[in-house]
């Protein structure tokens, strides 16, 4: 059953710079950034000041007070856009078999601030005074959990984690179930809300995050100034369908699912391999599950976090996978506007191919200036209008994990 066919039916997203994929993509195509100081809590004795928040998120605009409570941001990221992408593919679960209908969303690091609440009061009043809800809240698999309980998914119900492949994994292993007869629907994606003291902390002292306090500076993959990643957070939805069961339904179809590529580096816990032969292989892999030659692919929507290693390495793994094609690619990182949404970030730059093929633009790498010698592709330095047949996201995740999606123009 591997030859079934999965296409977009329906997507949503929560991002730093806009709550729905409607205000999201409207944000891409004026090219405006989500990064700004953290509100979240007291910045002074931190050496990174700025993030990229959501901002004015209510939950109680999802769903109901009692629901909103009894669940971590993370969790409520995933819920909301989950809501928009359920109701934008006409999904009624009450005309549908729940038991054909799945759930796969990731998230890379679950609640670190229940972490931080319950150790505090561990510490002050004692074992006693840690709270009931506490390992459900943190958790990272509430996300997946509570979109399957609200909507009714009785399904597969997965959640991949593989850091900032995280997202990237989820669709893929979404589109699998399908191809392979477990599910005629799956709702999939990422989620992510680590934008608190022990998250900054923490990325900070691995020397991950950029330091950089001009918020048109601080996020610039590929550029020569680049100095690390900015932390962001929010969610990206998508719902899968097989072709039949859309055609059925009469659902809108945005783009079809063709190709999905996995490998991993087994070379060191946060850098990628240096020759990129690991996000290479998993960049070939997803085009040879499309059926596709590496000439086909015009489009690449890079992980581009801005830090030293990744974008060195993975023009190096787009140079392996593509050889001599690879000068001909249009390269861009959705990182530059929204920041690195870590587990959430493969599923909101799979949104964001996947409106660039409904719409044949391509959005520019915003703040990138110059590049470095080695760094000689064409990252997009201005947006660009062009028909975009295929478009390949790629992703990679502390660990050595690499993954890659092909999304398509759906053709009868």
């Amino acid at each position: 059953m591997s030859n079934r066919r999965v296409v977009v039916t329906g997507m949503g997203a929560v991002t730093p710079t806009g709550i729905g994929v409607e205000e999201y993509w409207k944000a891409v195509k004026e090219e405006k950034t989500g990064f700004a100081p953290i509100t979240s809590f007291d910045t002074a004795e931190y050496k990174v000041k700025l993030a990229a928040e959501v901002k004015d998120f209510d939950p109680e605009a999802f769903m109901d007070k009692k629901t909103a409570r009894r669940m971590e941001r993370f969790s409520q990221f995933a819920v909301a856009a989950a809501k928009e992408a359920i109701e934008d593919a006409g999904l009624d679960m009450e005309k549908d078999d729940p038991w054909m209908a799945g759930c796969s969303i990731g998230c890379g690091v679950g609640s670190l601030q229940a972490l931080e609440r319950e150790h505090a009061r561990l510490m002050e009043f004692g074992k006693g005074k840690v709270g009931p809800m506490f390992v459900p809240l943190m958790i990272s698999n509430m996300a997946a959990g509570n979109v399957s309980i609200l909507y009714g998914l009785k399904g597969k119900n997965i959640d991949v984690v593989t850091a900032c492949a995280t997202g990237t994994n989820s669709i893929g292993e979404a589109f699998r179930s399908i191809q392979y007869g477990e599910a005629d629907v799956m709702v999939a994606g990422g989620c992510e809300a680590a934008i608190c003291p022990m998250g900054i902390a923490g990325f900070t002292s691995l020397t991950a995050l950029s330091s950089c306090e001009d918020p048109k500076r601080c996020s610039i993959p590929f550029d020569a100034e680049r100095s690390g990643f900015v932390m962001g957070e929010g969610a990206g939805i998508v719902v899968l369908e097989e072709l039949d069961h859309a055609k059925k339904r009469g659902a809108k179809i945005y783009a079809e699912v063709k190709g999905y590529g996995c490998s991993a580096d087994a070379y060191h816990i946060t850098s990628p391999a240096e020759d990129g032969s690991g996000a290479a292989t998993a960049m070939k892999n997803a085009v040879k599950d499309a059926g596709l030659k590496m000439e086909d692919i015009m489009y690449i929507n890079a992980h581009g976090t801005a830090t030293k290693h990744n974008d060195l390495f993975e023009t190096r793994a787009i140079k392996l996978a593509f050889g001599e094609h690879a000068e001909k690619l249009k390269i861009n990182s959705t990182k530059s506007m929204i920041g690195h949404l870590l587990g959430a970030a493969g599923a909101v730059e799979f949104i964001t191919c996947v409106k660039e093929i409904e719409e044949g633009f391509i959005h520019r790498t915003v703040g990138l200036m110059n590049t470095e010698e080695e760094m000689d592709l064409d990252y997009c330095k201005e947006s660009a209008k062009m028909d975009i047949k295929y478009a390949l996201s790629d992703s990679l995740g502390f660990g050595g994990h690499n993954a890659a999606l092909v999304a398509a123009a759906f053709e009868e």
